[in-house]
């Protein structure tokens, strides 16, 4: 089994970008989101620095309007 601490569900990604996880898992079905690092009983995990990754590339990377 993979050691959970390591790796993020779309609840963790979803606190990072400052969304919803439904959000997060919408973005999956529209292959918005990097595909998962692991996929343990069904579930969608990824490495903390995958998803750190994708956000750094993402358009409109750190502006938020106010």
């Amino acid at each position: 089994m993979t050691d959970r601490r390591e790796l993020w569900s779309y609840r963790e990604i979803a606190a990072h970008i400052g969304v919803r996880p439904d959000t997060v898992r919408s973005y999956r079905k529209h292959a918005l989101l990097p595909e998962p690092d692991v996929v343990e009983r069904g579930r969608p995990l990824w490495y903390p620095e995958t998803i750190r990754e994708w956000v750094s590339r993402r358009p409109g990377h750190g502006w938020r309007r106010g």
